[in-house]
């Protein structure tokens, strides 16, 4: 579990990372540089899922040796697969995402980030996240320093 104290907010707590594949935490079916390592630090704070309609075919190859939950689905209706993926978990979730089919699991996530890799982030996307960031590194950083998220976030 990792608790944020955010100045003239409420505490946030996170106990799952949602984290959405392609163009997330992976380019072309293959993880971005730097993600192995910040899952397998994370993982020992929180429980990080990987959603995804696997396109490339390569989701599990990729992150079941990291040791994190792997939940694919069909291409149709990949909105609404998330959403009852993170409705699941409950609350004190976090979701981390770049795609159109992203928005409904960010609304009903506790915290969201929108990260932009090369795959690009769905412009609507940005209107229902709570934080922006460049690069799905600077997403994990944000757990793992997470004055940035307070510096962030306070009002």
């Amino acid at each position: 579990m990792i608790t944020i104290d955010i100045p003239g907010r409420d505490m946030i707590t996170i106990e799952h990372l949602v984290l959405d594949y392609n163009g997330t935490v992976a380019e072309d079916g293959q993880l971005i540089d730097g993600v192995e390592e910040r899952m397998r630090a994370l993982k020992e704070l929180v429980d990080i899922h990987v959603l995804t309609a696997d396109t490339y075919g390569t989701v599990r190859a990729q992150c079941d040796p990291i040791g994190v939950h792997v939940e694919t689905f069909p291409r149709a209706g990949a909105a609404e697969c998330k959403l009852e993926i993170v409705q699941r978990l409950g609350s004190h979730v976090m979701c981390v995402g770049n795609g159109f089919n992203d928005v409904l699991m960010f609304d009903a996530a506790d915290l969201s980030v929108a990260v932009l890799e090369k795959e690009g982030t769905y412009a609507g996307l940005i209107a229902h996240a709570d934080i922006v960031t460049r690069s799905i590194v600077d997403a994990f950083d944000l757990l793992i320093r997470t004055d940035r998220m307070r510096a962030t976030l306070r009002t």
